[in-house]
């Protein structure tokens, strides 16, 4: 089979979605493969909480939130530690800067174009370290879709299936592109493998059966196919030394077709790979009591009050605080030696904490956001005297929880569910949260999580809906006590294709690939690692929205 479009996108999540809408807004013809069915248009982003960051926003002032280009530069150039501007990141600083002038300027006016409303709070994400210069936001800036990741995918889920309609784009499900076609510095298509119908719902694992093969021209090839998080065997290739010893087990925060298999099949064709050492995997991950895919994992997005505790029963040291420094409490757990033969640690936190602070990952753990239920919004997370239904389920249900009213009965549950780490003792235990309560009775505190708290419940957000009143953990009127087992869950890659500024995909010897274009976490979000070392959070979906946007703009015009 050999069909001629003018453009064939490679990969049919949100950032594939962009693209091609760009591409047949400007009147051209495209092929849109992807190697799932048609119920799965969205990808991995149909699934996600719908965080985006955006700087000096309305909902922002409204809170009186004062944010600027050059806050939000200075966070992120700090949390990225760009240190390859010779090579790897002579493209991806330049992304960085383009991304966080647009998130300070157009994003937040093109996404309401796009139908995409926000909720009027806005969360703070990655509070980082100590220094003003490192890592972290410095102020909240992580803005919730009125839909989650459903409703940010949606309108371009839309615009893909009427330019069907209009006979501008055709879908091409079940097609696993297993070639791309290079000849003379330039794309001419790509070849692969016909995969045998399956109608699973999303999300589910689909049979690899070969029903045929395939072969599709075009001047133009935008590959949009995401990351390695579904693939544990290459996240332990490149798992990076800086971070210690890679998990024995891991479970899995995306769906099995994130096999990240086409940034092979790409530098197999003579595309540039960089940054391949830097990833993003969460340290609070929960296995699925109701999974969909294999291994499929939960992150709990927590708010600041919970005690996190090493597998020995050890309190963190800061700034591996709950909702501070992902990738520092990654290398903490990895790379401290008497630790890291554990793949776990422990929140333990009180009913009070939990009911106010834990949310979970997942449009489909936030059914109130998903359905744009204002009703249920309220209910659930404002007058509820309990925690979310999803959240108090996993309390339930979930394999990784145990609720008790004593801490000898909590602790002596904890280590029933890790019977291969020594004992916790909890004298051991009870003495630290003492005397962290102890640091309850003033309004100033030398404990620096405490100083956390009490900081975010200076922001109307965190004290409407993220951060628990202050209380003293032992206290039994806030109880019970819930202690969490918290597993290193898989999610995102941060390297990829180098591409220029318009995602244009660059060769081995970094000279543009004529027609060859990619875009979203297969080019590291922009420039083959737009974040640098650190995320701020919020920043996956805008980078799937902007690199998609920038590689469907620039493909059309040069076509």
């Amino acid at each position: 089979m050999v069909i001629t479009p003018d453009a064939i996108v490679v990969g049919a999540g949100l950032s594939g979605l962009v693209a091609a809408h760009e591409l047949t807004a400007a009147g051209k013809r495209v092929a849109l493969l992807d190697q799932e069915n048609h119920a799965n248009l969205g990808g991995q982003a149909f699934w996600s909480f719908g965080g985006l960051f955006i700087v000096n926003s309305p909902e922002q002032r409204r809170l009186r939130i004062h944010d600027s280009l050059e806050l939000a530069w200075n966070d992120w150039s700090g949390s990225a530690g760009f240190d390859r501007l010779e090579d790897e990141d002579v493209w991806a600083a330049r992304w960085a800067r383009a991304y966080v002038e647009w998130a300070a300027g157009e994003k937040r006016s093109w996404l309401d174009r796009h139908g995409i409303k926000l909720l009027a709070t806005v969360g703070w994400a990655e509070r980082g370290g100590s220094h003003a210069d490192g890592h972290g936001n410095s102020v909240p800036r992580f803005h919730v879709a009125w839909g989650t990741g459903t409703g940010v995918v949606a309108p371009f889920v839309e615009y893909a299936e009427q330019a069907a309609r209009n006979g501008l784009l055709t879908f091409h499900h079940r097609h696993r592109v297993d070639e791309l076609l290079i000849s003379g510095g330039a794309v001419t298509g790509v070849r692969g493998t016909l995969l045998a119908d399956d109608e699973s719902a999303r999300g589910i694992s689909s049979n690899r059966d070969v029903a045929g093969d395939f072969e599709l021209s075009a001047p133009v090839v935008v590959v949009t196919t995401g990351g390695i998080g579904g693939n544990h065997d290459i996240v332990r290739r490149y798992w990076p030394e800086r971070m210690g010893t890679p998990p024995k087990s891991m479970i899995t925060g995306v769906p099995a077709y994130v096999d990240g298999r086409m940034l092979d099949i790409a530098a197999e064709a003579g595309v540039r790979l960089v940054n391949r050492d830097r990833m993003w995997h969460y340290t609070e991950g929960v296995q699925n009591w109701s999974p969909i895919w294999p291994g499929h994992a939960i992150r709990i997005l927590p708010g600041p009050s919970s005690m996190w505790f090493d597998a020995l029963g050890r309190r963190l040291p800061h700034p591996c605080l709950p909702g501070y420094d992902t990738l520092s409490t990654l290398r903490h757990l990895r790379a401290t030696p008497d630790i890291a033969q554990y793949d776990h640690s422990w929140f333990v936190s009180s009913q009070a904490i939990v009911r106010k602070e834990f949310a979970l990952s997942g449009s489909e753990q936030n059914p109130d956001i998903t359905g744009k239920d204002l009703r249920a919004f309220v209910q659930q997370r404002l007058l509820n005297r309990k925690a979310t239904d999803p959240v108090e389920a996993f309390k339930t249900y979930g394999a990784d929880f145990v609720v008790a009213t004593t801490i000898e009965e909590l602790v002596a549950g904890m280590n029933k569910l890790a019977p291969d780490a020594p004992p916790l003792d909890p004298a051991a235990v009870r003495a630290q949260i003492a005397a962290r309560d102890l640091q309850m009775d003033n309004t100033f505190s030398k404990d620096s999580q405490v100083m956390g708290i009490r900081n975010a419940r200076r922001t109307l957000s965190d004290r409407l809906g993220r951060t628990a009143a202050p209380h003293k953990i032992l206290d039994p009127a806030h109880g019970p006590l819930i202690g969490v087992k918290l597993h290193i869950l898989t999610r995102k890659t941060l390297g990829g294709i180098q591409t220029d500024l318009d995602s244009r995909a660059l060769a081995a010897d970094g000279t543009v690939i004529d027609g060859l274009y990619a875009a979203g976490e297969v080019a590291g979000f922009g420039g083959g690692g737009v974040h640098g070392y650190n995320a701020l959070e919020g920043t996956f979906l805008g980078g799937c929205l902007f690199s998609g946007r920038a590689a469907g703009r620039h493909a059309a015009r040069a076509g």
